[in-house]
């Protein structure tokens, strides 16, 4: 199997997984209990919030445990956006966001009485921070803007959104899922940031929340007083445990393994280019993350595409893996402006640690024999066959 799916998920660390197990068997009490394996997996709990601040440049009590990039963010945005509603109602972001932002704030919109503003992007995926300057309101509470989309992997102009936030004295929240291990984490240019272990070598199942030292935050949940009373729920101390070990890790590797996978990449992209030299990379003249390489294939739909790469024994994606079971045409890419026709003929390539020159060849080879296949085929034959 070739896997070219990192952005979806990626494989756990074995160093994590060695540090996890003692806390599914030997050390598995609850870290809220005051015996002594209670104390045992609080102090494990405490260790790790105090790695994952440190890596982050923040304060241990600026970091809230959830249960993955999902959570924090619904927990961001509910929570902010309720907290401060008295004094304004305004809420700014854009279509190009995760749905777990897009999501969260249109129920904010439909349900609450909240209105949101949708900025737009350009083509290549980019928002104009003098747009942002143009829609901030004084009843603007909370902007939402990711540092680097999970699907073309069109990072963000973060610092000028930031200035311009803190000009007006308005709340700025970044879905940091997708950056994190491979850019440089700027929390103190953020008022709240959220991650997910799973997608840099941590296991499912935890993410977490930066907040702010000084903001407040509304609960979503309720039922205990964990993490500062702002997530009830008993920790989940193996896969936190895991996630500080592989937050460490990847970021001790992330220079050289950044500057590694962006070759990779940029090598993918010149093979299909001499096989498909119709493709169209999405997202091409932007500064992108180094291991994703978005390409729409004119006349190939997506989900043909997939199938014919999964035959093939290539795991890729059309977009993002939480819209489960569906393949649909991207709605990051008609967001930039894109024709539907491209959008549901494109194709995410997401590149990790386990990819090497010898897998971005046996893809490449991949792709010509679906093309040659598709060629052979009659005129009138319907493209749903590819790759059958």
């Amino acid at each position: 199997m070739i896997y070219l799916d990192y952005n979806a998920t990626t494989p756990l660390s074995p160093v994590a997984w060695r540090l996890m197990r003692p806390y599914f068997e030997r050390q598995f009490g609850n870290p809220s209990s005051v015996h002594a394996a209670g104390r045992e997996t609080r102090a494990a709990l405490d260790d790790a919030r105090d790695q994952i601040s440190a890596l982050l440049g923040v304060k241990p009590h600026e970091i809230i445990f959830t249960d993955g990039g999902t959570e924090a963010n619904n927990l961001a945005l509910l929570g902010l956006a309720r907290r401060n509603a008295p004094n304004g109602k305004h809420l700014i972001s854009n279509r190009a966001e995760h749905h777990a932002v897009l999501h969260t704030l249109e129920y904010l919109q439909k349900r609450e009485g909240f209105e949101v503003t949708w900025l737009e992007v350009s083509s290549e995926g980019l928002i104009d921070p003098n747009q942002l300057q143009t829609a901030v309101r004084p009843d603007t509470t909370l902007v939402s803007v990711m540092s680097a989309n999970n699907e073309t992997g069109v990072v963000q102009p973060l610092n000028e959104i930031s200035e311009v936030c803190r000009q007006h004295g308005v709340l700025l929240h970044s879905d940091m899922v997708q950056s994190f291990g491979k850019l440089p984490t700027e929390c103190r240019s953020v008022d709240a940031a959220s991650f997910a272990g799973h997608k840099f070598y941590g296991p499912k199942g935890a993410g977490i929340l930066y907040l702010r030292s000084g903001l407040s935050i509304d609960p979503i949940q309720f039922g205990g007083a964990h993490e500062g009373g702002r997530r009830p729920g008993t920790e989940n101390v193996p896969a936190i445990v895991g996630m500080a070990a592989a937050a460490a890790e990847v970021l001790r590797d992330m220079p050289n393994e950044q500057e590694r996978e962006a070759k990779l990449r940029d090598q993918l992209w010149q093979m299909i280019t001499h096989i498909f030299p119709d493709a169209q990379r999405n997202g091409s003249n932007s500064s992108r993350l180094a291991n994703t390489l978005n390409v729409s294939f004119p006349g190939f739909p997506s989900e043909t595409m997939l199938m014919a790469l999964d035959l093939e024994g290539v795991c890729a994606s059309s977009g993002s893996a939480c819209m489960v079971g569906s393949v649909v045409a991207s709605h990051v890419l008609l967001t930039m402006g894109l024709p539907r026709e491209r959008a549901a003929s494109a194709i995410r390539f997401s590149l990790g640690k386990e990819t090497r020159m010898e897998k971005i060849e046996a893809t490449a080879a991949a792709l010509e024999r679906i093309v040659q296949r598709q060629k052979r085929r009659e005129p009138n034959e319907s493209m749903r066959h590819v790759g059958v």
